[in-house]
């Protein structure tokens, strides 16, 4: 039976995958199997998001998505067994894998298997994993901000239980994350404009990819430009007559700073300074001259790159 099952399932898969972009009734004409065998196959690939609807020369098409690695003989072997991990080879298990190679080499698919950790009737914890890292795969960025109803909507393995385990797994993440930053920032001593944007492109990740609004933020640095410590000002839109000094300095001061890196972020993606962003530049200058602090730089952080303003004037 699965055999034949596999068979049927091989003569859909092998023609498609050669194809970049099909229609359904192509795909019928493609492949050697019955119509609603193509139809039902072609279904499961987009719900499983492998493949996505498109439109084409007005013509309703499917392609498959570039940022996954598909595998067709490993997606038959899921359609097969269900998925089960009892089905699955023992040195193929995401959990086996992990120990034996680390987890680097695994698949977001993978990990979250892994977090997710038991199944539900029907629906394993592979088939989980891979149905939340397909939905995500353009969009990491966005999977710890959903509610655990809006990841069970994508896959029932998703309990409170799992879901407490996805999460938990990201903020710990992130806090080994930000506790690698905090190593580096500890030997770090920015002297120079290159190194203040490489610093910032580091610190201010992810202010430049998730923030939706501008916001302005200092860096204090001691006597050997190390950095202290960070402290956002303002949020919205940047302007000279809502950055009043005596916010941004009285952070610095508290710190015994002896100069500050301001940064603020362009929401657009765009990096390039506008005639507001020197006005600022300018005026904090002059202020921390009276203070004896000196402004070493003004760096905006946007998705693509970090510029000096310092270099830009």
């Amino acid at each position: 039976m699965s055999e034949t099952r596999r068979n049927r399932l091989e003569r859909v898969l092998k023609p498609l995958v050669t194809l970049a972009e099909f229609s359904v009734e192509h795909a019928k004409a493609v492949c050697d199997s019955s119509p609603s065998y193509v139809t039902s196959t072609i279904k499961e690939l987009v719900r499983e998001g492998f493949l996505e609807p498109a439109i084409a020369d007005d013509e309703n098409v499917y392609r498959w998505k570039e940022s996954d690695n598909f595998e067709p003989d490993r997606w038959i072997d899921q359609q097969i067994h269900g998925g089960q991990i009892t089905q699955t080879p023992e040195q193929d298990r995401p959990r086996e894998r992990l120990l034996r190679d680390g987890a680097v080499g695994l698949s977001n698919a993978d990990l979250l298997a892994i977090l997710i950790r038991v199944g539900v009737r029907k629906e394993s914890a592979v088939v989980g994993g891979r149905l939340l890292a397909n939905r995500f795969a353009d969009r990491l960025q966005d999977l710890p901000k959903c509610y655990k109803d809006d990841l069970r909507d994508i896959s029932p393995t998703v309990t409170k239980v799992s879901y407490a385990q996805i999460m938990a797994g990201i903020e710990l993440g992130r806090r080994v994350a930000s506790a690698e930053r905090d190593r580096v920032r500890a030997a770090t001593k920015i002297t120079s404009t290159q190194a203040a944007i490489e610093y910032c492109s580091q610190e201010f990740a992810r202010l430049a990819s998730d923030a939706v609004q501008e916001e302005f933020h200092i860096v204090s640095l001691d006597t050997k430009h190390k950095p202290i410590r960070t402290h956002r000002i303002t949020v919205g839109t940047l302007d000279a007559s809502l950055v009043h000094p005596r916010e941004v300095f009285r952070p610095a001061i508290r710190d015994s700073a002896s100069a500050i890196l301001l940064v603020h972020n362009h929401p657009s993606g765009d990096p390039a300074p506008s005639r507001e962003d020197h006005q600022v530049t300018n005026q904090l200058t002059e202020a921390g001259k009276l203070l004896g602090i000196t402004v070493l730089d003004h760096i905006v952080v946007a998705r693509e790159q970090c510029v000096s303003i310092r270099e830009q004037a």
